[in-house]
């Protein structure tokens, strides 16, 4: 039996760049830097100073005041980014089969401010004098819980939990759970809100984040004076639909989804393989699945934190696949410009591959100064780039070995 198309019929985003998909985009191809000191909290105490925070945010844009404060950050993200990607689609609910359709969000920490804060009021108050809502807020797949709820879809409603992976995980479940014939929709993408004392002390103890206090010079992916990621957050969400139901509908398409990969380097908790062997087996494995030749990719939204570690790792995957086509590809970073989101990022990137697909327009890796050896490839630097491409790839590679590759299509009709 012939695989079902899935192509991607709305979408929605709430970044450091911008509160919707247009501003974001528009920030992106600028080669806008979202990295700025920390607001959310007093950082003073603390080592790292700088963060990717979404700016001037109002969940009530998009939710009333009782429905905001019953919601994690992460979750309003998620939902507000929901409701401009299911507007975008132009989907009629009256006259769809709910059960046919489906959530897939992802989210790595989940409601980490809401276990903060939660904490420092039990050990105030007591704990059974925590408010009510601390477990729905806090757990991770009440993203995706309450997108279904919000719209009453009835299918599918799931959250892979696979760290900075996650988001592409979602998105790639998504696609597989269409393709397979069991939705016709699926609501898909990542959200994170881990800007907190609490996660930021986590991960600058483990030496994972930057300590520059330059922004133009914290997240510098490929660049070898990186020193460690930023952390971001925000959502991004895809409408994902099979591609006969799109058309029935009239509906306007922005591009094709047509392969997944995933794979664990199965090597250590927090380092990547070094030689990005499963990774590379990842994309491969993705290629594969879409039916695309080496050769045919243009593109590739790397992972490229920023870490000394992964992005050499990373170079060394993409030589592995590409071999000497790696010099013809362009291969950049958007998180030089968003930090990077955790369980969000995955689909933000997938996000800014179908719109590099649909406006011809490869988003750069922004203030990259000093080459690394190690990282040899056409990073696209400093400045954006028209291209008419057709095929890219997005890596996303997580803490505990996790990997996934997405593969888009321009959409040509």
């Amino acid at each position: 039996m012939d695989k079902r198309r899935v192509v991607i019929t709305g979408m929605g985003a709430v970044t450091p760049l911008g509160h919707t998909v247009a501003q974001t985009w528009e920030a992106a191809k600028a080669g806008v830097c979202g990295i700025a000191p920390i607001t959310l909290y007093d950082c003073s105490q603390q080592k790292v100073s700088l963060a990717a925070e979404v700016k001037d945010f109002d969940p009530t844009a998009a939710l009333d005041k009782k429905e905001a404060r019953r919601m994690d950050r992460f979750t309003q993200f998620a939902v507000t980014a929901a409701v401009e990607a299911m507007a975008s689609s132009g989907l009629d609910l009256e006259k769809e089969d709910t059960a046919r359709m489906g959530v897939s969000v992802s989210s790595g920490i989940g409601g980490v401010a809401t276990i903060q804060s939660s904490c420092e009021s039990g050990n105030s108050r007591g704990f059974d004098k925590v408010s009510p809502f601390f477990i729905p807020m806090a757990i991770t797949n009440l993203a995706a819980g309450q997108i279904a709820i919000r719209f009453g879809l009835h299918g599918l409603c799931i959250c892979p939990v696979a760290a900075c992976a996650g988001g592409s995980n979602a998105i790639g479940d998504a696609f597989r759970h269409i393709r397979d014939g069991y939705a016709e929709v699926m609501v898909a993408g990542g959200a994170e809100a881990s800007i907190t004392p609490l996660a930021m002390g986590g991960f600058t103890s483990m030496s994972a984040l930057t300590t520059a206090a330059d922004p133009s010079r914290a997240s510098i992916p490929f660049d070898a004076e990186r020193s460690g990621f930023v952390m971001g957050e925000g959502a991004a969400i895809l409408v994902l639909e099979e591609l006969e139901h799109a058309k029935a509908r009239g509906a306007e398409i922005l591009g094709e989804i047509t392969g997944y990969g995933a794979t664990c380097d199965a090597y250590h908790i927090t380092a990547p393989d070094p030689h990005g062997v499963w990774s590379a087996a990842c994309m491969e494995q993705a290629l594969a699945d879409a039916g695309v030749a080496r050769e045919d990719v243009d593109y590739i939204n790397a992972h490229g934190t920023s870490t000394p570690l992964n992005d050499s790792g990373e170079t060394a995957a993409i030589r592995k696949v590409f071999g000497d086509g790696a010099d013809k590809l362009m291969v950049s970073s958007t998180k030089s410009m968003t930090g990077h989101l955790l369980g969000a990022s995955g689909a933000v990137e997938a996000m800014f591959c179908v719109l590099a697909l649909k406006d011809g327009f490869v988003p750069a890796t922004i203030n990259y100064q000093v080459p690394d050896p190690a990282c040899d490839l056409d990073v696209v630097p400093n400045e954006g780039r028209k291209a008419d491409i057709k095929t890219a790839l997005s890596n996303s590679l997580g803490f505990g070995g996790h990997n996934t590759c997405l593969v888009f299509r321009k959409w040509e009709g």
